[in-house]
């Protein structure tokens, strides 16, 4: 910026507003023209982000219901869900099935002789606990041979093998301070069961051995009153029993897999006995996910309703002031590549698909368009539509020649890397760039013609100046020669 001079000396012009409003003259015009272009261009920039997310965002929709696995997936609906849930894979079969659950399948879980408290040592040695077909060997020794140690040695060594202890202690001192035993396996032939060897001391008196499950019919060891710290079985392990179709059937874990194909069965709790006794079954329907299918519709529908209100408010023109005011446009107002996506998406949506099917348009589906673009759906129909022709359903929306496809190919050359919108947000950016550019070399050019008019101006103020006490020297001397009258002395 060049250094601005006073109120001129000789000649009395107030030279900084001369000069500042002949360099405004100057820069106006041009600094106008680079805003309009840097609001013009950011306007479209913004609308053109807005644009490709709005693309985006439906074909995300067009590729999740372009899917042919979609219409392959099954439901499976249980009549009592607090006794058993489905779910159901693409290998499935359609059909209804009877269903009873007799018990669940249950894991081993038993107490051990209770003791005194559970901070006495107890003794040293091996401990070998047998969860069906595995032993885990503990060593006990003189550090950890109290109950609480004990504990906690067999958490560290059977944390792998879902084995876990704890300590349950008598209040009243009757029960003693036990260690009870869980482990995670279930399934007839799972049960625990603890020996000991290398002895010192008691610890002996831990071992235990279930009683055979099979001899007392599954129920747990009765307490018994004259000897409250005798080991007993709290629950034995064993299969989940059901019968489906009436054809009895055991599993190991209350997650039944393989009983139908493609059917999971995940078991709550048993029916009642009463339930039982009078031999009622729960239904169990496998089919076709229309629900599935009929929420991807949706979606898409939405995204798309979604997309063209986003379309509508970037291409919108408001009125102001009446006929005389000028319309506010949106950013997108007449773009071509707006117009070309919106044409091929409108013609695509209403074309027709070949063939003899009863599926050959959007509307036929229950999808229709409404004046202002978006669509709707009609319940009614594509719930009949879902019910009755499920199978055509899959070749009208997916596949090489399905409507989703179509669409997926109009939408891609729009979104896609280094597509139509990519490119022009790049010729954006660099005509952002250019209006930076525009405007340093403005800066400089209007520093240079501030510097040159500032000198311009000094100097001629100081001419003036000079010019201006030669006159009064003049002046002076010529009222100083002989016979010259002073016009004040008149």
């Amino acid at each position: 910026m060049a250094i601005q001079g006073f109120t001129g000396v000789g000649s009395g012009l107030d030279i900084n507003n001369i000069v500042k409003a002949m360099v405004n003259a100057e820069s106006a015009p041009k600094t106008a023209q680079l805003n309009r272009l840097e609001r013009d261009t950011t306007a479209k920039f913004s609308g053109l982000g807005q644009f490709r997310s709005a693309i985006s965002d439906f074909q995300t929709a067009i590729k999740d219901l372009n899917d042919p696995a979609l219409f392959e997936k099954r439901s499976a609906t249980s009549a009592k869900q607090d006794i058993f849930t489905a779910k159901a894979d693409g290998t499935a079969t359609a059909g209804n099935f009877s269903v009873q659950v007799f018990n669940l399948a249950q894991t081993s879980k038993l107490s051990l002789q209770g003791l005194d408290n559970a901070t006495d040592p107890v003794g040293t040695g091996t401990l070998t606990i047998s969860v069906g077909g595995e032993a885990l060997d503990i060593s006990i020794g003189e550090d950890a041979s109290s109950l609480s140690g004990i504990r906690d040695a067999i958490n560290a060594a059977g944390k792998d093998s879902g084995l876990s202890a704890t300590i349950v202690s008598d209040p009243s001192g009757a029960g003693g301070a036990r260690l009870v035993l869980s482990s995670d396996k279930a399934g007839n032939g799972n049960d625990i069961s603890v020996s000991s060897s290398s002895l010192t001391g008691n610890l002996g008196q831990l071992d235990f051995t279930p009683p055979d499950p099979t001899l007392t019919d599954y129920e747990p060891a009765a307490y018994d009153p004259a000897d409250p710290r005798a080991a007993r079985v709290i629950s034995y392990a064993r299969d989940a029993n059901l019968a489906i179709d009436g054809i009895p059937l055991s599993s190991a874990s209350n997650t039944v897999e393989d009983a139908i194909a493609g059917v999971t069965l995940t078991l709550k709790s048993a029916q009642s006995a009463e339930d039982l006794q009078n031999a009622a079954t729960i239904s169990l329907g496998v089919a076709e996910d229309r629900a599935g299918v009929k929420g991807s519709l949706k979606k898409f529908v939405e995204a798309y309703n979604k997309m063209i209100g986003t379309v509508g408010s970037l291409t919108k023109v408001t009125s102001v002031g009446g006929d005389d005011g000028e319309p506010l446009a949106a950013a997108l107002v007449g773009d071509a590549s707006v117009r070309s996506f919106s044409s091929a998406i409108r013609n695509e949506l209403g074309s027709t698909q070949g063939g003899t099917n009863s599926l050959r348009l959007l509307a036929d589906l229950g999808i229709s368009t409404q004046r202002d673009g978006t669509l709707k759906i009609d319940d009614q129909r594509m719930d009949t539509v879902l019910e009755e022709n499920f199978e055509e359903l899959s070749g009208f929306l997916t596949g090489d020649s399905g409507i989703l496809s179509r669409l997926e190919s109009k939408t891609d050359p729009y979104v896609q890397s280094g597509g139509i919108l990519e490119s022009r947000t790049k010729a954006l950016q660099n005509t952002l760039s250019s209006v930076d550019d525009q405007r340093e070399q403005l800066t400089r050019r209007i520093d240079k013609l501030e510097a040159r008019l500032f000198s311009q101006f000094n100097a001629m103020d100081a001419l003036v100046a000079q010019l201006s006490g030669t006159s009064d020297y003049l002046s002076g001397a010529l009222s100083n020669l002989p016979g010259v009258v002073r016009q004040d002395k008149r």
